[in-house]
């Protein structure tokens, strides 16, 4: 969209949020960038460019706006819809593979070589994924200068930086002034989007509206698992595993955000373990586009004015979002809830939980690799199919995570005894992401469709939403809601006290 002059211009015109995210704005005649919907007055269009991403403007040597904070602006809902190279890299960049793995990690991850990535990293985004990456450090160190009393040192390797001095640095370069500086002019101006309290901070998560929170609140309420998940005091609370240790989270919505506390054993962790709560929630959507492609369908049109703003339940973890797809194949909720419990409980790393009731994480691959039959109080089909999903994941058969390849993925999964396009469709809406995923065949999507007058039949189903694309997945949820069932209540009738 930045390529488009008129259009943006328009955008920042009208200061519409809805683009945040989408594009930066920069003044050549301050140096500094701001979101489209900054509330400063507008520059002259002669002196106005726009960049595609806030490190393409820090790149081309330009500062970050300190009213509007584009820095801190949500995320682009490109990567959400797009399954290419580039949106795969921005995906694992989001998730922090650069600064756990390299760049070479990064390029073997997407399947490029680092020059090809650079390449093309360079020509959509105008910075390369070093660039990338030095950006998403300074969002963080930024937010937490500005709202914590943290020091600086832990600070600097909160964000990833590897060392005091480079921190310094490039919050000097990329804000044009001091960590010192930056503290002080927040406190002034009260901007507490956190709170410290030791190893645990709240965070506020940014959301485009509208943003009908219960969908997705309800559904993980109603699947979570005892021990590693569970609804408290009006949150949803879930255990994770971070590349440097576990942590525990807790989300509470509102209408224009979600406030989420996290309690992590690794400060490190902290730009990882928020990336990934804004990918389980799928705050990142962009609303306004699912409702314009689904409002023009007359049988969806009345769902979708009930509740616009719907989000995906995805996940925090695409392996263990598989590996429960498959336990909950063919029964129940409550039943599903149980047979992960009972995995929870025997191969989950054990955590402390002071303000709650959870007691594990789910396991990982590693950790269910030699699991026992007796674990799996399931029909023997599912059970080989759990063991041979484990061991694909394992040896690398069956690639999961952020940066996957959607279609590949489902080829891989379907060579997997016993799991069928069901199965492979819900991991790829609610693991991968795919906007487009359908499961037409889910018995509640077929009920819901022939109660609004939209064929039942999975065949018929299926072609009926090519008029939904690419927003199929969204459909999905929208039937969801009008069914009488646990996922649509939020808070849940019963809650964790």
């Amino acid at each position: 969209m930045h390529s488009d002059f008129d259009r943006c211009y328009r955008a920042v015109q009208s200061r519409d949020s809805r683009f945040d995210g989408w594009f930066v704005t920069a003044v050549l005649t301050t140096g500094i960038y701001c979101r489209p919907s900054c509330p400063v007055r507008l520059p002259l269009a002669r002196n106005v460019r726009f960049y595609p991403s806030a490190a393409a403007a820090q790149r081309a040597g330009f500062r970050a706006c300190k009213r509007c904070r584009p820095d801190a602006s949500p995320g682009s809902p490109e990567w959400n819809v797009r399954g290419d190279a580039v949106a795969r890299a921005m995906r694992l960049i989001g998730d922090g593979v650069v600064d756990r793995e390299g760049v070479l990690g990064l390029a073997a991850r997407v399947g490029y070589t680092t020059r090809q990535l650079e390449r093309m990293l360079q020509a959509e985004l105008g910075a390369g994924p070093l660039a990338l990456a030095r950006a998403q450090r300074v969002q963080t160190a930024r937010m937490l200068t500005e709202t914590t009393e943290l020091p600086f040192s832990d600070i600097a390797f909160a964000a990833g930086f590897a060392s005091i001095r480079q921190f310094n640095d490039t919050i000097r370069s990329a804000c044009d002034t001091t960590p010192t500086v930056l503290r002080h002019t927040a406190s002034q101006r009260q901007w507490h989007d956190l709170a410290p309290a030791g190893q645990t901070l709240t965070v506020r998560l940014t959301v485009r509206t509208p943003f009908a929170y219960e969908g997705v609140f309800g559904h993980l309420a109603a699947t979570a698992v005892p021990g590693c998940e569970e609804v408290r005091d009006g949150a949803y609370r879930r255990t994770l595993s971070l590349p440097s240790g576990y942590g525990i989270v807790s989300l509470t919505p509102q209408p224009d955000h979600v406030s989420c506390t996290l309690a992590l054993e690794n400060v490190r962790d902290l730009a990882t373990a928020i990336a990934r709560c804004r990918r389980l929630l799928d705050l990142d959507a962009d609303p306004e586009a699912v409702i314009d492609a689904l409002s023009s369908d007359g049988g969806l049109r009345a769902v979708v004015a009930k509740a616009p703003g719907q989000r995906i339940p995805r996940t925090v973890d695409e392996q263990e979002l598989a590996v429960r797809t498959v336990l909950g194949q063919q029964v129940s909720t409550k039943a599903a809830r149980t047979h992960a419990s009972r995995l929870v409980s025997a191969y989950g790393a054990a955590v402390s939980d002071p303000a709650g009731g959870l007691t594990h994480t789910f396991p990982t691959v590693a950790q269910l690799a030699d699991i026992e039959p007796d674990h799996l109080a399931v029909p023997g089909a599912r059970r080989r199919s759990l063991v041979a999903l484990v061991a694909g994941l394992a040896g690398g058969e069956v690639t999961l995570d952020p940066g996957c390849d959607w279609q590949r993925a489902r080829a891989q999964l379907l060579a997997v005894p016993g799991v069928g396009p069901w199965t492979a469709e819900i991991v790829a809406m609610r693991g991968l992401g795919d906007p487009d995923a359908f499961p037409a065949t889910d018995l509640g999507v077929r009920i819901a469709a022939e109660q609004l007058g939209l064929p039942g039949d999975p065949r018929a189903l299926s072609a009926h939403s090519g008029r939904w694309r690419p927003w199929r997945a969204y459909a999905v949820q929208h039937l969801w809601t009008t069914l009488d069932h646990s996922v649509n209540n939020w808070p849940p009738k019963e809650t964790t006290k």
